[in-house]
Protein backbone atom coordinates (compact mmCIF):
# COMPACT_ATOMS: atom_id res chain seq x y z
CA UNK A 1 0.00 0.00 0.00
CA UNK A 2 2.81 2.33 0.88
CA UNK A 3 4.77 1.53 -2.85
CA UNK A 4 0.80 2.13 -4.38
CA UNK A 5 0.74 5.43 -2.35
CA UNK A 6 4.31 6.71 -3.70
CA UNK A 7 3.69 5.45 -7.59
CA UNK A 8 0.44 7.01 -7.40
CA UNK A 9 1.58 10.31 -6.17
CA UNK A 10 4.60 10.30 -8.72
CA UNK A 11 1.80 10.05 -11.63
CA UNK A 12 -0.36 12.55 -10.02
CA UNK A 13 2.63 15.26 -9.87
CA UNK A 14 3.73 14.03 -13.17
CA UNK A 15 0.14 15.14 -14.86
CA UNK A 16 0.77 18.54 -13.92
CA UNK A 17 3.69 19.36 -16.31
CA UNK A 18 2.43 16.72 -18.61
CA UNK A 19 -0.69 19.33 -19.20
CA UNK A 20 1.18 22.69 -18.84
CA UNK A 21 3.95 20.95 -21.45
CA UNK A 22 1.42 18.91 -23.79
CA UNK A 23 3.92 16.37 -23.46
CA UNK A 24 3.43 12.55 -23.29
CA UNK A 25 5.01 11.06 -20.07
CA UNK A 26 5.64 7.19 -19.68
CA UNK A 27 6.02 6.23 -15.87
CA UNK A 28 8.06 3.22 -15.37
CA UNK A 29 6.42 1.44 -12.17
CA UNK A 30 8.27 -1.13 -9.85
CA UNK A 31 6.76 -4.72 -11.55
CA UNK A 32 9.40 -6.89 -13.12
CA UNK A 33 7.63 -9.81 -13.45
CA UNK A 34 4.00 -8.76 -12.36
CA UNK A 35 2.14 -5.94 -13.01
CA UNK A 36 0.03 -5.05 -9.55
CA UNK A 37 1.80 -1.99 -8.78
CA UNK A 38 1.67 -0.32 -12.35
CA UNK A 39 -2.00 -1.93 -12.63
CA UNK A 40 -3.16 -0.01 -9.54
CA UNK A 41 -1.37 3.13 -9.65
CA UNK A 42 -1.86 3.40 -13.26
CA UNK A 43 -6.14 3.36 -12.34
CA UNK A 44 -5.35 5.34 -8.88
CA UNK A 45 -3.25 8.00 -11.52
CA UNK A 46 -6.06 8.53 -13.61
CA UNK A 47 -3.01 6.98 -16.60
CA UNK A 48 -4.35 7.05 -19.86
CA UNK A 49 -2.57 3.48 -20.96
CA UNK A 50 -1.21 0.88 -18.42
CA UNK A 51 1.38 -1.72 -19.69
CA UNK A 52 2.25 -4.75 -17.80
CA UNK A 53 4.27 -8.17 -18.34
CA UNK A 54 1.44 -10.11 -18.31
CA UNK A 55 -0.02 -8.09 -21.47
CA UNK A 56 2.13 -8.29 -23.79
CA UNK A 57 2.14 -4.56 -25.60
CA UNK A 58 1.36 -3.22 -29.38
CA UNK A 59 3.72 -0.13 -29.95
CA UNK A 60 1.23 0.65 -32.52
CA UNK A 61 -1.80 0.76 -30.32
CA UNK A 62 -0.07 3.03 -27.96
CA UNK A 63 0.91 5.55 -30.42
CA UNK A 64 -2.75 5.48 -31.56
CA UNK A 65 -3.78 6.36 -28.24
CA UNK A 66 -0.96 9.05 -28.01
CA UNK A 67 -2.25 10.60 -31.40
CA UNK A 68 -5.72 10.65 -30.47
CA UNK A 69 -4.79 12.97 -27.33
CA UNK A 70 -2.82 15.20 -29.03
CA UNK A 71 -5.33 16.12 -31.48
CA UNK A 72 -7.72 16.58 -28.76
CA UNK A 73 -7.85 19.28 -26.12
CA UNK A 74 -6.35 17.27 -24.20
CA UNK A 75 -3.01 17.54 -25.64
CA UNK A 76 -0.88 15.26 -23.18
CA UNK A 77 -0.49 11.73 -22.46
CA UNK A 78 0.06 9.37 -19.12
CA UNK A 79 1.57 6.49 -19.41
CA UNK A 80 2.45 3.99 -16.72
CA UNK A 81 4.11 1.23 -17.71
CA UNK A 82 6.03 -1.68 -15.25
CA UNK A 83 9.42 -2.34 -15.78
CA UNK A 84 8.90 -5.93 -17.12
CA UNK A 85 6.62 -5.07 -19.64
CA UNK A 86 7.28 -6.04 -23.26
CA UNK A 87 6.10 -6.01 -26.41
CA UNK A 88 4.34 -9.08 -28.34
CA UNK A 89 6.82 -10.00 -30.55
CA UNK A 90 9.31 -10.25 -27.30
CA UNK A 91 7.03 -12.20 -25.67
CA UNK A 92 7.59 -15.09 -28.26
CA UNK A 93 10.90 -15.15 -27.50
CA UNK A 94 12.94 -16.80 -24.62
CA UNK A 95 14.06 -14.95 -21.42
CA UNK A 96 17.77 -15.78 -22.64
CA UNK A 97 16.58 -14.51 -26.18
CA UNK A 98 14.58 -11.51 -25.12
CA UNK A 99 17.63 -10.50 -23.14
CA UNK A 100 19.73 -10.53 -25.94
CA UNK A 101 17.47 -9.10 -27.73
CA UNK A 102 17.81 -6.04 -25.65
CA UNK A 103 21.25 -5.78 -25.14
CA UNK A 104 21.44 -4.52 -28.69
CA UNK A 105 19.07 -1.87 -28.24
CA UNK A 106 20.18 2.22 -27.29
CA UNK A 107 17.84 2.36 -23.86
CA UNK A 108 18.68 1.06 -20.60
CA UNK A 109 15.23 1.16 -19.67
CA UNK A 110 11.51 0.36 -20.92
CA UNK A 111 10.18 3.30 -20.59
CA UNK A 112 12.87 4.74 -22.21
CA UNK A 113 12.63 3.12 -24.88
CA UNK A 114 8.30 3.36 -25.58
CA UNK A 115 8.86 7.13 -25.12
CA UNK A 116 11.33 7.40 -28.10
CA UNK A 117 9.14 4.91 -30.38
CA UNK A 118 6.02 7.39 -29.50
CA UNK A 119 8.16 10.33 -29.84
CA UNK A 120 9.47 9.06 -33.30
CA UNK A 121 6.03 7.61 -34.41
CA UNK A 122 3.87 10.32 -33.29
CA UNK A 123 5.95 13.00 -33.49
CA UNK A 124 4.65 14.49 -29.78
CA UNK A 125 7.76 15.11 -26.93
CA UNK A 126 7.91 12.45 -24.89
CA UNK A 127 9.66 12.26 -22.07
CA UNK A 128 10.09 8.68 -19.45
CA UNK A 129 10.31 8.66 -15.75
CA UNK A 130 12.10 6.58 -13.59
CA UNK A 131 10.90 7.19 -9.76
CA UNK A 132 12.97 3.86 -8.92
CA UNK A 133 13.85 2.88 -4.97
CA UNK A 134 12.10 6.24 -3.91
CA UNK A 135 8.77 3.61 -4.09
CA UNK A 136 10.22 1.68 -1.80
CA UNK A 137 11.13 3.98 0.97
CA UNK A 138 9.76 6.79 3.08
CA UNK A 139 6.90 6.06 5.69
CA UNK A 140 4.70 3.65 5.64
CA UNK A 141 1.13 4.34 5.59
CA UNK A 142 -1.27 3.87 8.43
CA UNK A 143 -2.27 0.64 6.86
CA UNK A 144 0.93 -1.21 6.11
CA UNK A 145 1.62 0.30 9.79
CA UNK A 146 -1.19 -1.80 11.26
CA UNK A 147 -0.34 -4.85 9.29
CA UNK A 148 3.33 -5.14 9.55
CA UNK A 149 2.64 -5.21 13.50
CA UNK A 150 -0.48 -8.05 12.84
CA UNK A 151 2.22 -10.11 10.93
CA UNK A 152 5.09 -9.10 13.63
CA UNK A 153 2.43 -10.98 16.20
CA UNK A 154 1.65 -13.88 14.32
CA UNK A 155 5.35 -14.19 13.78
CA UNK A 156 5.72 -14.56 17.26
CA UNK A 157 3.20 -16.85 17.62
CA UNK A 158 4.97 -19.24 15.51
CA UNK A 159 7.77 -19.49 17.23
CA UNK A 160 6.12 -19.94 20.24
CA UNK A 161 4.61 -22.88 18.61
CA UNK A 162 7.27 -24.05 17.74
CA UNK A 163 6.16 -23.78 13.66
CA UNK A 164 8.81 -23.34 11.61
CA UNK A 165 9.40 -23.16 7.72
CA UNK A 166 6.57 -20.57 6.95
CA UNK A 167 5.79 -17.36 6.11
CA UNK A 168 3.64 -14.91 8.08
CA UNK A 169 0.39 -14.36 4.75
CA UNK A 170 -2.80 -12.41 4.87
CA UNK A 171 -5.88 -14.21 3.06
CA UNK A 172 -9.07 -12.06 3.01
CA UNK A 173 -8.94 -10.07 6.73
CA UNK A 174 -7.54 -12.96 7.68
CA UNK A 175 -3.69 -13.77 9.41
CA UNK A 176 -2.32 -16.77 8.57
CA UNK A 177 0.58 -18.34 7.50
CA UNK A 178 1.77 -20.40 4.32
CA UNK A 179 4.49 -23.42 3.52
CA UNK A 180 7.57 -21.85 2.08
CA UNK A 181 7.62 -24.78 -0.10
CA UNK A 182 4.81 -24.32 -1.67
CA UNK A 183 5.11 -20.51 -2.51
CA UNK A 184 8.85 -19.79 -2.36
CA UNK A 185 9.59 -18.66 -6.12
CA UNK A 186 6.17 -18.80 -7.33
CA UNK A 187 5.05 -15.71 -9.51
CA UNK A 188 1.67 -13.86 -8.45
CA UNK A 189 1.31 -12.63 -11.78
CA UNK A 190 -1.89 -10.69 -12.47
CA UNK A 191 -4.84 -12.68 -14.27
CA UNK A 192 -5.80 -10.84 -17.83
CA UNK A 193 -9.92 -11.00 -16.44
CA UNK A 194 -8.58 -9.43 -13.69
CA UNK A 195 -11.53 -7.02 -12.27
CA UNK A 196 -9.03 -4.18 -12.03
CA UNK A 197 -8.06 -4.96 -15.97
CA UNK A 198 -11.70 -4.81 -16.46
CA UNK A 199 -11.93 -1.99 -15.23
CA UNK A 200 -9.55 -0.38 -17.02
CA UNK A 201 -10.64 -0.91 -19.88
CA UNK A 202 -13.73 -0.21 -18.76
CA UNK A 203 -13.31 3.48 -18.40
CA UNK A 204 -11.06 3.26 -21.80
CA UNK A 205 -7.47 2.78 -20.32
CA UNK A 206 -5.74 1.36 -22.85
CA UNK A 207 -3.54 -1.57 -21.80
CA UNK A 208 -1.34 -1.80 -24.49
CA UNK A 209 -3.38 -5.13 -26.82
Amino acid sequence: HTALDIATDVIDRIHTTAASHGRCMVIEIMGNKAGWLTLYSGVAGGADAILIPEIPYDIKKVAKVVEARAKSNKGFTIIAVAEGAMDKEEAKMKKKEREAYRATLPYDCISKRIAAELQQMVGVEARHVVPGHIQRGGSPSAYDRVLSTQFGVHAAQLIRDEVYGVTVALKGNQITHNKLSDIAGVPKPVEKDNAVVATARDMGICMGD
